[in-house]
């Protein structure tokens, strides 16, 4: 039985969201600041990933950007450094409600992914439920148990050459929720750098989609110059994080010192 004073758990809600046919939009953080995560999740996201692959962000900061997240009323998302079963188990231990492992190349890394996701007997989670926030610091010890594995959306991220080669197999992977490609990435695999348009960057992105939507999985990216967040979602796909918190900020100090800073005066 939960105890009384435990808070009301959201265990599963943001895939229960996609199951139901919902779609959600997101953002990335990267500068490490739990008061610009509170912030940004009380602006309106319904998502927030915490990206500790391309940022200092360790262990005790993601607890409390977690912590700000669920204050501003979005869910929290992490993208751990490497398909590591260590990072992985401190992050899930923190209650997110989803991970993402990059470069999933192969149904293997797919399914050691997902393993290092569930507790036994469907994987092999290191077991402290009566300590860690996720289950509200054992209040809700129970509940959690017996909801984890099924309520965390597991998300493969497939932003590679050779992950395209094996995107019907990484998405047919029992416990892969949604798989979700990283045009940078995979453009750059593809020897364009900096071109997530290029024409054999966007083959490889169609191949992608028709390989997950043929498992029946949920589909999520970024946006680039010629798919906004707007077209993504038209085109079905399930989550779309539409930048990061650093970028936004760059793009509005830089716009406000274009606009306000005086000129040089001529001597």
């Amino acid at each position: 039985m939960t105890d009384a004073r435990a808070p009301a758990s959201r265990l599963g809600g943001l895939k229960a969201h996609l199951k139901a046919g919902g779609q959600a939009f997101g953002c990335f953080l990267n500068s490490g600041s739990p008061s610009v995560a509170e912030m940004m999740a009380a602006a309106g996201y319904d998502c927030l990933m915490i990206d500790a692959e391309h940022s200092p962000i360790g262990i005790e900061t993601m607890h409390a950007m977690a912590t700000a997240i669920r204050s501003g009323g979005a869910y929290t998302l992490v993208r751990v450094p490497a398909m590591d079963p260590v990072p992985i188990k401190l992050a899930l231990d923190l209650g997110v409600d989803g991970i993402m492992a990059p470069a999933i190349n192969s149904a293997a890394e797919a399914r050691a992914f997902v393993a290092a996701c569930r507790y036994p007997p469907e994987g092999h989670r290191g077991v402290a439920v009566p300590v860690i926030r996720a289950s509200a610091y054992g209040f809700n010890a129970a509940d959690y148990i017996r909801e984890a594995n099924d309520a965390l959306l597991v998300i493969a991220q497939i932003e590679t050459a050779r992950g395209v080669a094996e995107a019907e197999a990484i998405a047919a992977t029992p416990g892969i929720d949604l798989c979700f490609i990283g045009p940078h990435d995979l453009s750059a695999s593809l020897g364009h750098m900096g071109q997530p348009d290029h024409p054999e960057a966007k083959a490889a992105i169609v191949q992608v989609e028709g390989a997950v939507r043929k498992a029946k999985r949920w589909l999520g990216t970024i946006p680039t110059a010629s798919r906004a967040a707007d077209r993504l979602f038209a085109d079905g796909y399930e989550l779309v994080l539409g930048s990061a918190d650093l970028a936004l900020l760059r793009e509005a100090v830089r716009a406000q010192v274009e606009r306000y800073k005086p000129a040089p005066r001529s001597s």
